[in-house]
């Protein structure tokens, strides 16, 4: 090709345009580099050394990105001269054959009304404009063999697009998360500073004998519904909308922390707020992380938005139910903690005693869980990411979200899902 597509080649650009695009693009990548290298040295400074490496990461990850879109610019000849017959190119679009005829007659009389207005202006460089055409059309070898690209050129600059999207999106979501996480521990602050007054430590005598179920953490979860299965589930489902972590649960699970970890008289010194934090920034370093099955699921994410599917009815739910079991299950965990107590004994001395074990979790896999949480989030930037692209490349009413239910569903479970999942499920886990 003359000029790589329709327009002007570089051979036919002034080399101060060329020079001043290159020199912005230089200058912008190496501010970003150096912002991200002073937020490592920050960290480091901090001693905070998880989220370094989950700065790291964030940073291979935006390299993959980069470099799929590298991959992309240099088999973009190698894509499109791959031809397919016209029948398999018109299965598995996003549009309806009635919404793509009328989108053609469309782009029929915009494509006409162009070339009449390119005519009259260029009228006066017959052969520049004749290199033009040359290079629009006249080496489109699929057409000559009635066949059509497997992606066009325009796809193909469409998702240069889409990742950068997916890279902002991803970032920003990365932050967002941690913030929540971490305002969310905040409201912990209070409750590890009561820990160390006197208040605290009477009505946490050790030599003081009780029923479980009277203790505060038994009157919480040693009732009626604890008898059933179903019923602790039901409950427990409920329970992560209110207070997932309320003040009883926390300083429960902070004794049983000190008794199992500690010495018997390290309670007051030791600040479990802070453990919990830096546990969070160890498990950030997966949540950030992008595996080869997160990628496989999001490209069947992008199979599936195929018209006639209606994706945007149940692949949104999707995140939504797995945080929402996620979080289900944490609070069934520690309800069954609670019935452990009650199983060794009626009384118990001083504060409960809580014993965590790996039998609790699916599969004897506590971090599954945190796989789970990992997914959810990637998709969940994923899906949006998808949404601010198909919006602004094709508009609010493409054949991507063509119902308003659409646009109303995936933003909302979008957030909801980022809230549920950050504020709520991470730092359960954590």
């Amino acid at each position: 090709m003359a000029g790589g597509g329709a327009g002007r080649s570089l051979e036919e650009t002034p080399t101060w345009a060329v020079a001043a695009v290159c020199f912005v693009l230089v200058l912008i990548s190496i501010i970003i580099e150096h912002i991200l290298h002073l937020i490592g040295k920050w960290l480091k400074k901090k001693h905070k050394r998880a989220l370094y490496e989950a700065l790291e990461k964030i940073k291979s990850e935006l390299m993959l990105l980069g470099f799929i879109s590298l991959l992309l610019t240099v088999g973009q000849s190698l894509i499109t001269n791959v031809c397919i017959p016209p029948d398999v190119a018109a299965t598995w679009h996003p549009c309806s054959p009635q919404r793509e005829e009328e989108l053609t007659k469309q782009d029929d009389l915009v494509d006409s009304d162009h070339n009449r207005r390119k005519l009259l202006a260029v009228s006066h460089l017959n052969v520049t404009f004749r290199r033009s055409l040359a290079a629009a059309g006249g080496t489109d070898k699929c057409a000559a063999k009635g066949k059509v690209p497997f992606v066009s050129e325009g796809g193909i600059h469409q998702l240069h697009i889409f990742i950068f999207v997916l890279a902002v999106f991803h970032v920003l979501y990365c932050v967002l998360t941690l913030a929540l996480g971490n305002a969310k521990m905040r409201s912990w602050k209070s409750w590890e500073k009561e820990t160390r007054t006197v208040e605290y430590q009477f009505s946490h005598d050790p030599e003081r004998f009780r029923f479980a179920r009277d203790t505060s953490f038994g009157r919480r979860h040693l009732s009626f519904w604890t008898k059933s299965p179903f019923l602790i589930w039901i409950v427990c489902f409920f329970r992560q909308f209110v207070r997932s972590v309320p003040k009883v649960d926390y300083l429960t699970l902070r004794h049983g922390f000190v008794m199992a970890h500690l010495a018997p008289h390290s309670d007051q010194k030791f600040d479990f707020q802070k453990y919990i934090k830096r546990s969070l920034e160890e498990d950030f370093k997966v949540v950030v992380s992008i595996s080869p099955p997160i990628w496989f699921f999001a490209v069947l994410f992008l199979l599936f938005n195929t018209h006639g599917w209606r994706a945007y009815l149940w692949l949104p739910f999707v995140p939504l139910i797995i945080v929402l079991l996620v979080g289900t299950k944490l609070q069934v965990i520690i309800t069954k903690m609670a019935l452990r107590i009650q199983e060794r004994g009626e009384v118990v001395k001083g504060v409960p005693v809580v014993e965590p074990g790996d039998d609790l979790f699916w599969f004897n896999r506590p971090r599954l869980i945190l796989y789970l949480i990992n997914f959810v989030l990637f998709q969940n930037a994923f899906q949006l990411a998808f949404f601010a692209w198909t919006w602004k490349e094709f508009g609010m009413k493409s054949c991507f979200h063509e119902h308003t239910e659409d646009l109303v569903i995936r933003i909302t479970m979008g957030v909801l899902v980022q809230i549920l999942c950050s504020y709520v499920t991470l730092p359960l886990y954590a």
